[in-house]
């Protein structure tokens, strides 16, 4: 790690990695955070005494199990679940469910993690937890998806609940996988808890703005931040990375405050279409055919498909890395900064690694961490419980409005505590340490938890 800690802080980061071996994600994750909490315990040194920090790493609960489902074969197949429990300080934990083969308990932990202090800007009562499997749903049937659902419920019901734990969708977890998710836990329980799962349709207790969420805030961050400079998104250029959900809705949000999204990608490359993104044709080829990016140049010749392109070498002002942990390396960062780039905010969990972060912020560009930009995802699975448990329905404006309220304070809080904090214009500070002091102040308040 290239940032040295505090020196009450290095032996618990050291304890961090001694109990949880190889779990790199989750190292680099408790790192980012620690290394921003020296002048914490300088003000508030009851946390040293009292080990908040300590227990803050260490999760409430984490929960394995293995998910035996048939395929369309007839075939049995096995994989791996996690659910990690994390905080429940603040309310009940509240985090994704991601399936992707990467998935394994370091990652689950880290995105737990990041979670509890994402959770705890958003000022509404919900602790921090994650889950998922290295089930991958690409290339499944239906059927298979739905046997896989069901059989990852039947075990992790027993957790769950609106009080307790109530997960949401990560990658590869829609509200198809959800629905599955939703029917199999009512079945199970003999009860219509809406509120025990969050991003569910609107016919059966979802909510308006839910599937625009991420995105939208995202780019409300962003341009608070470019705000907060004097400056706005109209008429910046701007690249988003990923084709799923959050980077559509990235898209959508950015042209619809002037912005030109000229390029997104997916696993397999990138598409750059300099006249800027046709949004309709690529919600066509990833909400509806299901197909791969590359498919958006054959309705449009005059943009160009690059196979394993890098998205960071198109020139920006603005980027938006909306798809996967450390896809933003510090090459990447650099060739940013170099080709006049002046703002990044995270849609995706930890997107930039270290070095890329250190880069930004050496170069004085506003940088969102994605603890902050994309905490509007979670925020309004927050709202949807409100409506789930007072059995109300939103409209999209009324939502998108609470929304865009609940992500102007956080960066209103992260930019305030960055400059009480001594770090002005550092919203990985800012973020880190209002988070950390909304949950820290919880525990002690609630004694030894």
């Amino acid at each position: 790690m290239a940032v040295t800690l505090d020196e009450k802080l290095e032996p618990i980061f050291h304890d961090v990695l001694r109990r949880n071996p190889g779990e790199t994600e989750f190292h680099q994750a408790v790192h980012e955070v620690l290394e921003t909490l020296g002048p914490v315990l300088v003000k508030y040194p009851e946390f040293a005494e009292k080990k908040v920090i300590q227990r803050i790493c260490e999760p409430e609960r984490q929960i394995i199990f293995r998910v035996p489902w048939m395929d369309d074969k007839g075939e049995i197949q096995i994989n791996r679940a996690f659910r990690v429990e994390f905080n429940s300080a603040l309310g009940p934990y509240k985090g994704g469910m991601r399936f992707h083969p990467s998935v394994y308990l370091g990652i689950i932990k880290f995105l737990g993690f990041e979670q509890i202090f994402k959770n705890a800007l958003t000022d509404l009562p919900i602790g921090g937890g994650k889950g998922g499997s290295d089930f991958d749903p690409k290339g499944r049937s239906d059927a298979e998806i739905m046997r896989f659902c069901q059989s990852l419920m039947t075990e992790l019901y027993r957790h769950l609940g609106e009080y307790t734990d109530v997960p949401a969708g990560d990658i590869g977890v829609g509200q198809r996988e959800l629905g599955y998710l939703f029917g199999q836990y009512k079945r199970i329980t003999n009860r219509y808890e809406s509120g025990v799962l969050t991003g569910k349709g609107l016919n059966w207790g979802g909510s308006r703005a839910r599937k625009e969420a991420t995105g939208y805030g995202t780019v409300f961050f962003a341009h608070e931040m470019l705000k907060a400079r004097g400056d706005s998104l109209e008429g910046k250029t701007v690249v988003v990375s990923g084709s799923g959900n959050v980077a559509i809705y990235a898209i959508e949000k950015c042209q619809q405050l002037g912005a030109k999204v000229i390029a997104c990608s997916d696993s397999g490359g990138m598409i750059v279409d300099e006249q800027g993104l046709d949004l309709d044709l690529i919600k066509r080829i990833k909400e509806v055919e299901r197909r791969r990016i590359s498919a958006y140049v054959e309705a449009r010749p005059k943009a160009r498909y690059v196979e394993d392109g890098n998205i960071w070498t198109v020139p920006c002002d603005v980027a938006l890395p909306c798809a996967t942990q450390n896809e933003l390396n510090g090459k990447d960062a650099k060739t940013l900064v170099e080709n006049g780039c002046i703002a990044v905010a995270e849609g995706a969990n930890m997107p930039t690694t270290p070095e890329g972060i250190k880069i930004f912020q050496d170069a004085k560009i506003a940088y969102g961490p994605g603890k902050a930009a994309n905490a509007g995802g979670v925020a309004t699975s927050a709202l949807e419980m409100q409506q789930n448990a007072s059995r109300d329905f939103w409209t999209f404006d009324y939502t998108a409005k609470r929304l865009e309220e609940i992500m102007v304070n956080i960066h209103r809080n992260c930019y305030e505590t960055a400059d009480e904090f001594g770090a002005p214009g550092n919203y990985v500070v800012g973020a880190n340490i209002t988070g950390f002091l909304k949950v820290a102040q919880a525990m002690d308040a609630l004694g030894l938890i």
